[in-house]
């Protein structure tokens, strides 16, 4: 018999440790042992209750992506990923030394790959993966600007733009990780303040929010795509309406957690197919910034909240690695 599970609970705004019954998988589920779960934006805001998770999910229980080991399935699933190393994207639980996750959202975790490294693989590369490819329909030579760069989804938006043929401009805020991002394929890595000396841009991955936005959108070229997908500056920017009609602009934006079930599994496997084989051949990776037990979770939380980290901050459960 499983033991309990112990989850971070938000509590009144702080973060604690509780234990609560060990959850029973549905049809068409699964139940992975966590070792490594990523910390991201939405969970802290969350913990400010800002960002309520969707429907089904734990309403106090933050995480949105994992990896572990397939312990248990509902019915309908293949017994196939019985105690497979996998990781995914979930709507909120992942914080946890188990959780349930839909069958359709797993991907193989390869067998090179550490656990912290899968742990931060699933949210920031399906993100950039479904804004650049499915939203923004970058093609091969077109120039693409990605803010915020130094962050998880943004290393990962380095990487996959790259890979699809583009040239990568990496913004950040300081110039601390532009040899890191030249390293994973940005073709030059510049600061926001130097954003007004880019040459036409055809597509924006949008993670700052409008101090980047308000400046990087006079460079855009006629027919030119924006996709928002983080506010970190804020949620409010003033943008020339006459410029988006006189060139054609796009601005669209999106999360992934809320979406359905089915959307989920639609973006899952489009990512992986697209990516995996990168992935396990090492031609792509999560940098890891820090890494934390789970009894330290507020120390993980205040390293993400801190400026200037490269990459992905993880807790580990504490469950022994297979």
């Amino acid at each position: 018999m499983l033991p309990d599970v112990r989850s971070v609970v938000i509590e009144d705004g702080n973060l604690a440790l509780r234990e609560r019954p060990t959850p029973t998988p549905g049809p068409g589920d699964v139940l992975v042992e966590v070792v490594a779960a990523g910390v991201n934006a939405a969970d802290l805001l969350q913990r400010r209750g800002l960002y309520p998770p969707p429907p089904g999910a734990p309403a106090d229980v933050p995480g949105l992506e994992l990896a572990g080991v397939v312990v248990a399935r509902g019915d309908g699933v293949d017994p196939e990923w019985d105690g497979r190393r996998v990781c995914a994207v979930v709507g909120g639980g992942g914080q946890s030394t188990h959780a349930v996750v839909a069958a359709e959202h797993l991907i193989p975790v390869p067998a090179h790959v550490d656990w912290d490294e899968a742990g931060g693989f699933a949210e920031a590369f399906l993100t950039a993966h479904d804004a650049l490819v499915a939203q923004a329909r970058l093609a091969p030579g077109e120039h693409v600007v990605v803010s915020g760069a130094a962050g998880g989804v943004g290393s990962a938006a380095v990487q996959i733009a790259h890979r699809r043929g583009a040239r990568v401009s990496a913004v950040t805020r300081t110039r601390d990780h532009h040899d890191e991002l030249l390293s994973l394929g940005a073709e030059r890595a510049l600061t926001i303040d130097e954003v007004d000396d880019l040459p036409p841009v055809d597509a924006v991955l949008e993670l700052v929010g409008p101090a980047h936005l308000e400046r990087v959108v006079p460079r855009l070229a006629p027919g030119g795509r924006v996709v928002v997908i983080g506010i970190g500056s804020g949620a409010e920017a003033r943008i020339d309406l006459r410029r988006v009609m006189a060139q054609r602009l796009t601005l669209t934006g999106s999360t992934l957690r809320a979406r359905a079930r089915e959307e989920k599994a639609d973006v899952t496997s489009r990512a992986t197919a697209d990516l995996w084989e990168a992935w396990d051949a090492g031609a792509i990776r999560v940098p890891v910034q820090s890494r934390f037990a789970l009894d330290e979770v507020a120390g993980a939380y205040e390293a993400f909240a801190r400026p200037g980290k490269f990459g992905k901050v993880i807790l580990r459960t504490g469950a022994a690695p297979r």
